[in-house]
């Protein structure tokens, strides 16, 4: 491909960043015309403070709102279907998506559904069903992310799994990117630090992969490689001590930027990931975390002479793809993130399915090697064992 070859960019909705933010939320939602939103968010937040609050920051301003939470860590397409007729029987006209990234796919899938007459798998992002959909009308949302990982709250997609198939999907649309994202880094502070670390590791292989996924796309490289240097200072912080709000929302901001980046594409860490997650129901951002050095050693051939300028951009001592990989294990171990995948539950008797499931998945395409499913069965055998 020329650098004059015609290519189409992207990038993403308004955004609202910073300590109370989420005051200016009945504000948006009068300038949305938002008089009846459903607020979808997943189980474990259904009962939490923060839930409260914001719910009473509208129901003060007098607006209706109602609650949906029949949401699972890995979004479900029974999920899907519950929360769209919460949507149509209690009348609503607009959704807030709030929560981790579980909660903010479930939401934007809702409204994008709640418009729809084909089935959901049918805009699914390998193929072009995209184009098939009713694109008009559909429900302003906004977006309201609590924790700093998967950057949803800036996103045309959301990954909803196939019960039946036990397949993770990746289902896209322009119109289900928010109409605005409302980032307060106050709403994640009570966020455990195994959770900071598994959400923020999740935002930083967002960064990586897009950063090494081939194409020429240098709006997405710039922020992928920021998004890197700010998580290498900042996600210890605030697994450290969470009430460091400088470093939440830096990794709230980290966050956002690996979404953003993240449009040139993912790669194997997301295609093993997706496989993973989907047998095992594992923690998305956790499974990314764990099996990411395995992925990136696979890599290595393809991705070595990028790696001296991430090394330079993280001002590390070393350069080049060694430095660069040390600098990622020292990371990972300092923030708590488990070495192999057993200790998710991965059973690598599995390996050979889960390496035919990878190189089936969306993300595979950007990869910077093709792997066979023979690769990646062996890739997650190594993660498996530790062997790097």
């Amino acid at each position: 491909m020329s650098i004059l070859d015609i290519r189409q960019w992207n990038y993403p909705t308004r955004i609202v960043f910073g300590l109370g933010a989420i005051e200016r939320l009945p504000g948006l939602c009068g300038s949305f015309g938002m008089k009846r939103p459903l607020l979808v968010t997943d189980a474990g937040l259904a009962d939490a403070d923060i839930t409260g609050r914001t719910l009473d920051l509208l129901k003060n301003e007098g607006i209706e709102v109602a609650v949906f939470s029949d949401v699972k860590g890995n979004p479900t397409a029974s999920n899907m279907e519950a929360g769209i007729e919460a949507y149509r029987s209690g009348g609503h006209d607009s959704v807030i998506a709030f929560g981790g990234g579980s909660g903010l796919d479930a939401a934007k899938t809702i409204a994008f559904m709640s418009k729809q007459t084909l089935p959901v798998w049918h805009f699914d992002d390998a193929g072009p069903g995209w184009k098939d959909a009713n694109a008009d009308d559909l429900p302003p949302v906004i977006a309201i992310p609590t924790t700093a990982g998967t950057g949803s709250e800036v996103g045309r997609a959301s990954v909803i799994s196939n019960e039946e198939t036990r397949e993770k999907k990746i289902i896209f649309h322009p119109g289900m990117m928010p109409a605005v994202a409302l980032c307060d880094p106050e709403l994640t502070r009570g966020l455990p630090a195994h959770l900071t670390a598994a959400t923020g590791f999740d935002a930083l292989v967002h960064c990586f992969e897009a950063f090494c996924a081939p194409g020429y796309h240098p709006f997405a490289d710039g922020i992928a490689l920021e998004g890197m240097r700010l998580a290498g200072e900042h996600l210890p912080r605030a697994v450290a001590d969470g009430n460091d709000m400088e470093a939440r929302a830096q990794m709230m901001a980290v966050a956002a930027m690996g979404a953003t980046a993240f449009q040139k594409g993912l790669g194997g860490v997301h295609a093993l990931s997706h496989a993973i997650g989907a047998l095992y129901d594992t923690h998305h951002g956790l499974t990314n975390a764990v099996v990411m050095p395995y992925v990136v050693q696979a890599n290595r051939d393809a991705i070595e002479e990028r790696m001296n300028l991430v090394s330079r951009m993280l001002d590390l001592e070393g350069s080049g793809f060694d430095a660069v990989f040390h600098w990622l294990l020292e990371l990972r171990s300092e923030v708590g993130i488990p070495h192999k995948a057993t200790e998710l539950g991965v059973d690598a008797a599995q390996a050979q399915e889960l390496g035919a499931r990878a190189v089936k998945d969306p993300t595979a395409a950007g990869n910077p090697i093709q792997f066979a499913p023979a690769q990646y069965a062996a890739i997650l055998e190594k993660a498996c064992s530790g062997t790097l």
